[in-house]
Formats: structure tokens, C-alpha cells, sequence
């Protein structure tokens, strides 16, 4: 394509645009206000929104108050480390967030994924660097079937666009329909509440040994989800295994054992 063929192909793009922003005025994702530029938030909601970054945990991402040193993890790690490498989420799962957290989970806001996609990566970049294949956490057929889309795997597939590392939706599934992990009491009933929940296709410990997985989830709270998937590819041979989610819950932090 020559340059006056991209020029052109340029100026019809944003020409497109301007007449589409004319009759569909952008909003912001959050509480639908008027934004400059589509797949955004506005202003006043980015400031509410909590994003998670350095300092924090070197494990699990759980932020520090402050600086602790490079590789430091919080007590929590060290007396009882998770199944995973290495865990990073964008945002805090607080009041702020949960209406678009919530949106897009239950109520079909597939337009707000390009968006949280670049906040992932963003928030993630130490933990998808060598990645060679994203994992997205499955849903079981049943509930796939009621809510028409895994959420997860949505993220996955934006966040493998942006970063060009392949999505296998097809090697990680869940075999029993458990109730949702929301509706649990405890950490201790989530964790039970995925028991045996996951297993391999028959053709996904072959795509799974020797390469290091990302699993992508939407929302970690206790982390049981993501461990009972992180214990199971690892059990089938993986180098490594990092976790990526939208959104965490924050908890008060410990810093000594």
C-alpha cells in the first residue's frame, strides 16, 4: 500500500468516525457521560477507579503500602505459597469498579473488552512477557450455554490480539456445573466449591507440558479458582504457571509472618 493509499484509507477511517460520534455520541463505559474518544471512561470515574501497580507483592501482586524492595512477597506467599508464579490483576474489585466489572460479566458489556484488555496488559507485563500460551479459565457448558460467552475468554482473546501470544480455549475445561464461587460463604467453601471441578481434554496435556501458561480470569477474590487450575497445569507438566484478571478483591495486608 503506498503512502497515499494509507492516507486516504486513513482520512475515510476518522471521516467514518466523526459522522458515526455525530449520531452515536461516545460514552464512557462507566456512568455513560459524554468522553472524547470511544471504549473509554471519563475523567471523573478513571479517578475513582483504584489501578493496581508496583509496589506489591512479588508473588501474588497484592499491593504494598510502600516500597519494600525488588522480589519482596507478603507474608501471606511465604507461609503458605500459592500454585502460581506470579499473580497481577488492573484493578482493585471495590465499589468504583464493580458496576463495570459487573456489567460486562452478567449483563452482556462485551464493548468495555478492548479497554480492559490494555488495562491488563498494562498491569501485567512482567507476567506475559514470556508467556507462550493464555489459558482462560473455562466456564462449565451449562452456564456458557445460559450467559452466551465465557468472560474470561473474552479477555484472553483481546489480550492475545494485543500482545500476539496464542489463546487455547480448548485444552482447559470444567467438568462440573458448581454454584458460583460469589455465592460461597468462605474462603474455605470456594476452595472446596472447585474441587475437582477442571480437568485436561484428552489432547491438552500435549499442548500444556513444557510451556509457560498464563491463565486470564475476570475477578480473583480467594484465589481458588485460579489455583485449582494452576495445580492442574502444572500437574500435567507446565514450566510455569502466572495468572492475569481483571480485577482483585483488596484485602487489609499483613506484612509479618
Amino acid at each position: 500500500m503506498g503512502l497515499g493509499t494509507f492516507s486516504i484509507a486513513k482520512f475515510t477511517r476518522a471521516a467514518g468516525r466523526a459522522a458515526l460520534d455525530l449520531v452515536l455520541p461516545p460514552l464512557c463505559l462507566k456512568c455513560r457521560a459524554p468522553v472524547g474518544e470511544p471504549q473509554s471512561v471519563c475523567a471523573p470515574c478513571w479517578g475513582e477507579l483504584r489501578f493496581l501497580s508496583a509496589p506489591h507483592c512479588a508473588q501474588c501482586g497484592i499491593p504494598f503500602p510502600h516500597a519494600l524492595g525488588e522480589g519482596v512477597k507478603c507474608a501471606a506467599c511465604l507461609a503458605h505459597p500459592p500454585p502460581f508464579n506470579v499473580s497481577r490483576a488492573a484493578l482493585a474489585y471495590d465499589d468504583a469498579s464493580r458496576d463495570l466489572v459487573l456489567g460486562f460479566k452478567h449483563a452482556d458489556r462485551l464493548e468495555t473488552v478492548p479497554l480492559f484488555a490494555r488495562w491488563m496488559v498494562s498491569a501485567s507485563r512482567d507476567a506475559l512477557r514470556d508467556a507462550d500460551v493464555l489459558v482462560p479459565v473455562p466456564l462449565h457448558w451449562r452456564r456458557l450455554a445460559a450467559r452466551r460467552y465465557n468472560q474470561a475468554a473474552e479477555l484472553a482473546q483481546a489480550i492475545g490480539t494485543l500482545t500476539r501470544v496464542p489463546v487455547d480455549t480448548a485444552s482447559l475445561i470444567r467438568t462440573k456445573a458448581t454454584p458460583s464461587q460469589g455465592e460461597m460463604p468462605s474462603a474455605r467453601a470456594r476452595a472446596k466449591n472447585v474441587v475437582r471441578a477442571f480437568a485436561l481434554a484428552e489432547t491438552g496435556r500435549a499442548k500444556i507440558a513444557g510451556r509457560r501458561i498464563v491463565l486470564v480470569d475476570d475477578v480473583l477474590t480467594t484465589g481458588a479458582t485460579v489455583g485449582a487450575c494452576a495445580k492442574l497445569l502444572t500437574k500435567a507438566g507446565a514450566a510455569c504457571v502466572s495468572v492475569v484478571t481483571l480485577a482483585r478483591v483488596v484485602r487489609p495486608l499483613s506484612l509479618s509472618l
